[in-house]
């Protein structure tokens, strides 16, 4: 067996009645651990390779405390922990990055994401929706929809609240992991699986999906949608949007580059450059027809969206008396020929 893995993170979690896996918290997820490390836990697991989620018990994570504790103490310290669980226990290794098979390895996949170990895209997440339950997330943990009603009627009878603040398959990020150097102003809605860069601030209307993120420093006070990467000091406007893969983006990535706003109540469906700026309102699609003027507002071609993807300094904009959308750049009538060819 090859002792190099991709991923293992040890965890505590929730099971349904029938034993089913409804979320898993990992507290220390490692990437590209030792191989000290997977040598001196395999057999205590019984592992022998692949891709596996392993149920241990408060002893075995004794035992595997005192194993590795010469290999990597600050595991051997949450095993420690983790053996005073009331709570079952779980081992998640990951011999490859592989489209995840259960839910232990989805969740651990989104952690990864959240603790900032894998920027998004940096990860195969194919077939992930069907391994993450749609439960309730509540005042107690996450809870199975079909058990809901009984413990709602148990909580009331003993005066007291089962709250219920989302039903959903992911949960809020930061019940799980919270990056540091961030500020986010309604936690509800940056979801586990998001990349929160260090100097984020993400104010109450921004949101941020899964496998999306930002590099950091920047300001979002719009939708950063699933898929979507928000570059080192951009902002995103109150309201604004932009198009993830799964709300018509297609199998084109969202991006967006360095120093670039996106105005309020705007949005994007194509990748922008560096030192973008798209008018506050302005929704700029693959397939809108932009006017191009040159560094004189003289036209220089007409062209779609998609033709203007990721190309650096650049300021989209309607015309308030003809409704055209127009693109001004800072290069002549000539640069810019050549630029759009090239990209062509």
């Amino acid at each position: 067996m090859s002792k190099s893995l991709f991923s293992i993170a040890f965890g505590v979690g929730t099971q349904n009645r029938q034993g089913n896996w409804l979320e898993v918290f990992y507290a220390q997820p490692l990437l590209n651990p030792s191989a000290e490390l997977v040598a001196a836990i395999s057999p205590l697991l019984n592992y022998e390779g692949g891709n596996q989620a392993i149920a241990f018990t408060a002893h075995q994570a004794y035992q595997l405390a005192d194993a590795v504790e010469s290999v990597d103490a600050a595991q051997a310290a949450l095993l420690n922990r983790l053996a005073e669980s009331q709570k079952p226990l779980v081992a998640t290794l990951l011999a490859e990055d592989a489209a995840p098979s259960s839910t232990p390895e989805a969740y651990l996949k989104l952690h990864l994401l959240s603790h900032r170990l894998v920027k998004p895209h940096g990860l195969n997440l194919t077939g992930i929706f069907p391994l993450l339950p749609n439960v309730a997330w509540t005042n107690q943990g996450a809870v199975d929809l079909a058990e809901l009603a009984e413990l709602q009627l148990e909580a009331r009878l003993k005066g007291k609240l089962l709250e219920v603040f989302s039903v959903d398959k992911f949960p809020k990020m930061t019940d799980y992991v919270v990056p540091a150097g961030v500020r986010i102003a309604d936690t509800a809605r940056v979801r586990l699986g998001a990349y929160i860069g260090e100097g984020t601030t993400v104010m109450h209307e921004g949101f941020v999906n899964f496998n999306a993120g930002t590099q950091g420093p920047g300001m979002i006070e719009g939708r950063v949608s699933a898929g979507v990467f928000v570059g080192k000091g951009s902002d995103l406007g109150g309201g604004c949007s932009t198009m993830g893969t799964l709300s018509g983006g297609g199998n084109i990535v969202i991006s967006v580059g360095e120093g670039c706003l996106i105005g309020a109540n705007a949005g994007i469906g194509i990748p922008l450059g560096d030192r973008n700026i798209v008018e506050a309102g302005l929704y700029v699609t693959a397939g809108t027809k932009i006017a191009v003027l040159d560094d004189q507002n003289a036209l220089v071609k007409v062209v779609k969206g998609r033709d203007l993807a990721g190309q650096a300094d650049l300021l989209f904009r309607r015309n308030s008396q003809t409704g055209a959308v127009e693109c001004k750049t800072n290069k002549t009538a000539i640069e810019l020929n050549e630029a759009l060819h090239a990209h062509n």
